[in-house]
């Protein structure tokens, strides 16, 4: 098990960057994770794929929420989608290399791969692999998690010095109508944590009372926690949570 960096537990995470449209800076941009660097904010982004085999950091599967396009993100190259501009901001889909670059170090980097397949079975490893490329010569803190255990044990394999965990939930049937009954209940127990040598899970803020996270923490486990919209939210999380995934408000630093 590689151990999760300290500043994990303590550097507020801003939620796919300090987002805020009203000022230029989309979900995932470069705007957005700059203003979070620039304010002493850990970051918390995604990665998916595209059709040549690159990391890019965005959220959804389709492009038509974020952009201006719409399509699934993997039907199209890494330099097509560095053209298309996000909406609210004057600048493409950046890679995680590019990423890398700007972050620099600087503040805690939390990395989610989204499941690419949309039943948390086995993937290909192309995701994984492209990650875990670009994470190689990266120099400061920095840690990758996934719902999908699967690519979590593949980063385990492939890049075992780098920290991971599960991000993980209820799994109810009301946030998760496409994947099946039996596939929620298992993952509803994070029974993956040991054997990915995980060091942290991220939960959602709304299930932090699930006893199986009092046990996980027993054997070491940070919790962190998505996604806190409120002070007033937050200071019920920090009760059972040891940090924040955040968005829409400023937390408070540490000194």
């Amino acid at each position: 098990m590689s151990a999760l960096p300290t500043a994990f537990r303590r550097i507020p995470l801003a939620h796919r960057g300090l987002h805020d449209v009203a000022r230029a800076r989309p979900e995932n941009s470069r705007a957005g994770l700059s203003a979070a660097i620039a304010a002493g904010y850990g970051i918390e982004i995604d990665l998916q794929l595209s059709r040549d085999g690159q990391a890019m950091v965005f959220h959804d599967y389709d492009l038509a929420r974020l952009t201006p396009e719409k399509g699934p993100i993997r039907q199209r190259d890494a330099a097509d989608l560095a053209q298309i501009p996000l909406l609210g901001g004057d600048e493409g889909i950046p890679s995680l290399s590019e990423i890398l670059a700007l972050v620099a170090g600087r503040v805690p980097l939390l990395i989610e791969l989204k499941d690419q397949h949309g039943q948390m079975g086995e993937t290909c490893g192309t995701l994984e692999t492209a990650a875990a490329a670009a994470l190689a010569q990266y120099k400061g803190p920095v840690a990758v998690m996934s719902f999908n255990p699967h690519m979590v044990a593949r980063m385990a394999e492939i890049a075992p010095d780098t920290p991971r965990g599960i991000v993980t939930c209820a799994y109810t049937s009301e946030d998760w109508p496409l994947l099946n009954a039996q596939t929620r209940a298992r993952l509803r127990d994070i029974p993956d944590y040991c054997a990915t040598a995980s060091s942290f899970v991220s939960h959602d803020i709304d299930d932090l009372d699930a006893p199986r996270l009092d046990a996980l923490r027993t054997l070491g486990a940070a919790i962190l926690c998505w996604t806190v919209r409120s002070p007033e939210a937050e200071a019920s999380a920090r009760l059972r949570a040891d940090n924040i995934t955040f968005e829409g408000y400023l937390p408070s630093r540490p000194a």
